[in-house]
């Protein structure tokens, strides 16, 4: 409805780290409260920076399940394909392209990580990466 992809745009904060530990570093924005954000779930999309560059991404946004059971909102992680670098502090936006899947809790890190895997095959495949 809006005749272009949603996007959202803020600095990248520190995060747990829980994502570099499962080898998907991500780049998180916070979620602002009051404003309307598109369903908990995964995304494939565009992570703009501040210096024009753009890379395709797989976006979380949601509550995490498989490691809380009750978080209080959701929360936006980028993991950027084939980047390796530090993106703490600097503003950016992210643009959501295709929704790929809800949210759900999983066993483990295991089935978490094998799923992580499929969403950004599948994130290369809308994105042409």
């Amino acid at each position: 409805m809006l005749g272009r992809p949603y996007e959202v745009g803020g600095e990248v904060i520190h995060g747990e780290q829980r994502g570099r530990t499962l080898g998907f570093p991500t780049a998180n924005i916070p979620v602002a409260q009051d404003r309307a954000w598109p369903s908990d779930g995964v995304y494939a999309g565009w992570f703009k920076r501040a210096d024009g560059s753009s890379h395709p991404c797989a976006i979380n946004i949601g509550r995490r399940p498989t490691f809380y059971l009750h978080a209080e909102h959701s929360l936006l992680e980028a993991h950027l394909i084939d980047f390796d670098g530090d993106l703490y502090g600097e503003s950016c936006r992210v643009s959501f392209a295709e929704f790929l899947r809800g949210e759900r809790r999983f066993d483990g890190a295991e089935s978490l990580v094998n799923q992580l895997k499929d969403d950004i095959m599948g994130a290369r495949r809308i994105l042409n990466c």
